[in-house]
Parts: C-alpha cells; sequence; structure tokens
C-alpha cells in the first residue's frame, strides 16, 4: 500500500523513527487495507503516536491490538482493568497498577521464549507530567565504541524467571535485521560469555556487598542509554487521547520517575497497556543453531546448554 493511499496523516517525530498519525479515528471501523498500512508504519518507524484519540474502550484495544496478533497477558491482574488483557497502571493503587516501568531500561517479555513482539499504550486519564521514555535500540547499538560492541556481541542474558533459555544481548531484529537487544536491567539474573564454545562462561548476580560482574554489565548497559546514547532518547509527554504502537524488538523503554508522582501533585494517571504474543525467540543471524522460528521450539542441543546456565533464579510474578 502506497502512502498517498494512507487514509491518514504522518509527521515524522525524527528522521530514522517514529511518526505521529492525524486523520483516524481508532474507536471506529477501518478497513482491513488501512490495518495493513497501519502494519507496515509500524514494522517501518517502529513507533506511531495517535492524537486525539479520546477514550478507547478496553474491548476495542484488544480489537485494534489482535490486528498484529494474539494477546499475551502475563502481567498483573487489576479489579479495575476494563478487560483481562488489558494492564492497567496508574499512580493511585486503587485505580492501577503502581511502580510498573520503574525497575530500569528494557524491552517487554524479556523473561519469555519469545518476548512480546508489540506493545500498545493508551492513556485514559492524563496526569500534567510522568512521560514514557523509548529508545531507539538499532541506533542505540550503532553509538556504541567498536570494542563495547563486539563485547555485547559475546554476551547472552538469562532472566530472573519464567523462561530459563538464554538469549543474546546483540542480535538482529527478525522482521528488519536492524541490531535489537533483548534485555531487562530490573529482570536479569545472570550473564553468559560465548554461548556454546570453549570459552563458555556464566557470570551470577549473587552478591551484595561486592558488586559482581553481572551487575556491572547491567551497570554498563544503564550508561549506555543515560550517557553514551542519551541524545536518541524519546520523552513521550502525553497528551489525553493518546494512543501508542510501538515494535517492542526495536525500542527499549521504561517509565520517567515522574510517573508515579501523586494524584494531588500531578492529577490522576491511567494507562492501558496491551502486548502482543512474540513469534521469534531472539537469536544471532549467522549461528545456524537459532535459526529456528520461537513457536517451533528450540533444537535439543541449543536446550540442553541454556539450561545448563539456568542457575536457580526465584519465580515471581512477571509485570512487564
Amino acid at each position: 500500500m502506497c502512502s498517498a493511499a494512507r487514509p491518514y496523516a504522518l509527521s515524522p517525530l525524527f528522521p530514522t523513527w517514529g511518526m505521529e498519525v492525524q486523520g483516524i479515528d481508532l474507536k471506529q471501523p477501518v478497513s482491513q487495507e488501512t490495518i495493513e498500512a497501519i502494519r507496515e508504519d509500524v514494522t517501518k518507524h517502529r513507533l506511531l503516536i495517535f492524537r486525539n484519540q479520546g477514550v478507547v474502550s478496553g474491548e476495542r484495544h484488544v480489537e485494534i491490538s489482535n490486528w498484529f496478533g494474539p494477546c499475551e497477558s502475563t502481567f498483573y491482574k487489576h479489579p479495575r482493568s476494563p478487560h483481562p488483557d488489558v494492564f492497567r497502571v496508574s499512580n493511585d493503587r486503587l485505580e492501577g497498577c503502581t511502580g510498573v516501568g520503574r525497575t530500569g531500561w528494557h524491552i517487554d517479555g524479556s523473561f519469555q521464549t519469545a518476548p512480546f513482539s508489540y506493545a500498545l499504550y493508551h492513556i485514559v486519564s492524563c496526569p500534567t507530567k510522568g512521560d514514557t521514555v523509548f529508545a531507539p535500540l538499532h541506533e542505540v547499538v550503532g553509538s556504541l565504541p567498536a570494542e563495547q560492541r563486539a563485547r555485547w556481541d559475546r554476551l547472552w542474558m538469562l532472566s530472573d524467571r519464567r523462561a530459563r533459555d538464554a538469549k543474546p544481548l546483540l542480535y538482529q531484529h527478525p522482521l528488519t535485521g536492524q541490531d535489537a537487544l533483548c534485555f531487562h536491567l530490573g529482570m536479569t539474573e545472570a550473564f553468559v560469555w560465548d554461548l556454546g564454545t570453549p570459552k563458555q562462561q556464566a557470570t551470577i548476580r549473587d552478591s551484595v556487598t561486592t558488586p559482581p560482574e553481572a551487575v556491572e554489565l547491567l551497570r554498563e548497559i544503564e550508561e549506555v542509554f543515560t550517557k553514551t546514547a542519551a541524545h536518541l532518547i524519546y520523552h513521550h509527554k502525553w497528551q489525553p487521547g493518546d494512543f501508542l504502537i510501538s515494535d517492542n524488538l526495536a525500542l527499549g523503554h521504561e517509565a520517567d520517575p515522574d510517573t508515579q508522582l501523586p494524584p494531588s501533585e500531578v492529577g490522576l494517571r491511567v494507562m492501558h497497556r496491551t502486548t502482543v504474543q512474540g513469534q521469534y525467540a531472539p537469536r544471532k543471524q549467522e549461528d545456524p543453531r537459532f535459526q529456528r522460528h520461537a513457536l517451533q521450539g528450540d533444537d535439543e542441543q541449543q536446550q540442553q546448554g541454556q539450561q545448563q546456565q539456568a542457575a536457580a533464579a526465584g519465580g515471581g510474578q512477571p509485570c512487564c
């Protein structure tokens, strides 16, 4: 579908990623052709911001999510949520889950064998401040010095919950081939160096008084987002009616600290989010052992090698 045929207008946020969308009401039925155009634009631009959408119902939010695949809900269920697949977050615990997104930069679903493919956000009650912050991972990786990129390319992460299979920290996006990161600064138990080679070695996050290598690596990654690549960061300042569709594999994100300010100071914040089931396990393009589609499972050799590194992480209810 060519751009001229699109029934909405696009305005760029940045030269290489992000678009504001105007001229379409997501609450109303749209054609299959329009759905395909939106899917193409999310893949191409990584983040679409639909302005002036009013209040989109939970049911409609899920319907829009299903344009990209079935929803997958692994997070806390709040009693005020309008739909079982809608994650409701707030700065008031009576209105939604609090503290969400404040554990560090991440992609959603890094604890899954196949991380979530898309995330869709809708502001229902808009505070005066409290940004959601996004980072384009291809550009973040591109900002690394060659030596640091080479080190990251040797690292595999182990989540602290659910699926304990090792995933490459640095890999290629399954649809675009651009650089991507599988990471969560607040939900990583360990890293593995040089998985599947004679140099393979795991480093466990097992010390409080003396930060081990795993903690130092997490700090190094955080520093890239806060310093090296800080100029690439986009702070989304919510406006009433905003509805965002993001390529979860292409963008890192976190919640600004102001998202937790009390309603008495900034007004009530209520945001609805859905996540779409992942389709691909992160893998290296050049490694034939990691070519297989996530939903077809890993081969026995890969699975055994990954499970050997999954040393006794705790459980817990994941939220992102």
